[in-house]
């Protein structure tokens, strides 16, 4: 590994930190100044960590715990006050059903007037379900993939989900009675909109008995990336949040470098990708990745590194790739076609063989995703590779 490839990943992994949910929940209850004793609800993929960051501040003030989070983002064993319940994402099943239930079940056991803490991350939606009577459990899945394969954003997929939940779009509110609430969010969607993350669980709110915050960001992570040491390179903390197909995004981020001074480039992104029938191992990181990497020529001295932050992407569990201008050479080695990968979205495959991936496991965050950009040099050039 390159020296500058060990800098994208360790710029990487200090925004990974930043953002982690353990350190967001305990300096925001920090904050705060109150070490209230109340009731717990944490869903999502970072609802561990994020618990975590809460027990350290409240220790004995907790009374009870509900934690709802993604098969496999379990890291450490709980204490017996904790409940914990895996559900699926990306697409939800019986056991999203099963964790709705629980939920309900355990609000309505609660004390009157007990202080609820809700701690809500990106995953909510697909982790957390009781459905209204029109709807079945097939019918959900049905909307939910056909959304996600035409490449539907994370606001219009969510508006969906509020529309047919009995607990979401702030519905929760009708079991939650008198008692008072305060909810830390992580932000995983574009403008931080609270009634979006989770599909809204508890927005809007109907009365005044309600403290929110949104403790971590995709903005809060380019900063923290972008006070890292960068080896004395100029450093651009780029305004745009990045949105769109995958594929074509990949190509407007080369261009951008080729015409761009040499420098570190940072963006906050949430793309797409069109997928077809049957597809391959990846996501829309991965897929980003491999595109970007069929727009780089030798001469090109360019790095691009595309990641969530959750620790996946799509239904891998890699979370990205970080790739070069040797990427589709080392790949091509290895007998693999990247514009076939491509296509059957099957990015992971190829990028697995180049030795781009990149693999966290869960990182107890969820703030969208980032792309770090390395321009080298000022070569440039206007050749394009094409599909044979």
């Amino acid at each position: 590994m390159t020296d500058h490839r060990t800098l994208l990943l360790e710029m990487y992994a200090a925004g990974l930190s930043a953002v982690n949910g353990e350190m967001a929940v305990y300096q925001a209850l920090l904050a705060k100044g109150k070490r209230e004793a109340c009731h717990v609800v944490a869903i999502g993929k970072a609802a561990e960590a994020m618990f975590i960051g809460a027990s350290r501040h409240l220790n004995t003030q907790i009374n009870s715990v509900l934690l709802i989070t993604k098969h496999g983002h379990v890291t450490v064993s709980q204490p017996s006050y904790v409940q914990v319940v895996e559900a699926a994402h990306p697409v939800p099943d019986e056991s999203s059903l099963a964790a709705g239930q629980i939920l309900l079940n355990y609000l309505q056991t609660l004390p009157d007037h007990a202080p609820v803490l809700f701690l809500i991350s990106g995953g909510t939606s697909s982790l957390v379900e009781v459905l209204d009577a029109g709807w079945s459990l097939p019918r959900l899945q049905q909307a939910t993939q056909a959304m996600l394969a035409n490449g539907a954003v994370i606001s219009d997929i969510n508006a969906m989900r509020r529309a047919l939940s009995l607990i979401k779009g702030g519905k929760l509110w009708e079991y939650l009675g008198e008692r008072p609430v305060t909810c830390l969010l992580m932000s995983d969607v574009p403008g931080d909109d609270p009634a979006v993350i989770g599909s809204g669980l508890l927005f809007p709110a109907p009365h005044d008995r309600f403290d929110w915050q949104i403790v971590a960001s995709n903005r809060q992570m380019l900063e923290a990336m972008a006070a890292t040491e960068s080896a004395d390179l100029p450093m651009q903390l780029m305004p745009d949040f990045i949105e769109g197909d995958a594929q074509v995004i990949a190509q407007w981020c080369v261009e951008h470098l080729r015409a761009s001074a040499p420098g570190l480039y940072l963006w906050g992104a949430e793309t797409t990708v069109q997928l077809p029938l049957n597809p391959g191992r990846g996501g829309r990181n991965q897929h980003l990745a491999l595109a970007a990497a069929l727009c780089l020529n030798p001469e090109d001295d360019i790095y691009l590194l595309v990641a969530g932050t959750d620790g996946s992407d799509g239904v891998t569990a890699d979370t990205g790739a970080l790739v070069d201008n040797g990427t589709i050479s080392r790949g091509k080695f290895q007998n693999l076609d990247p514009w076939a990968c491509l296509r059957a979205a099957d990015a992971g495959t190829f990028l697995e063989a180049s030795g781009d991936l990149i693999h966290t496991g869960p990182t107890g965050t969820n703030a969208m995703d980032v792309i770090i950009g390395l321009k080298l040099s000022c070569k440039t050039s206007t050749e394009q590779l094409t599909p044979a």
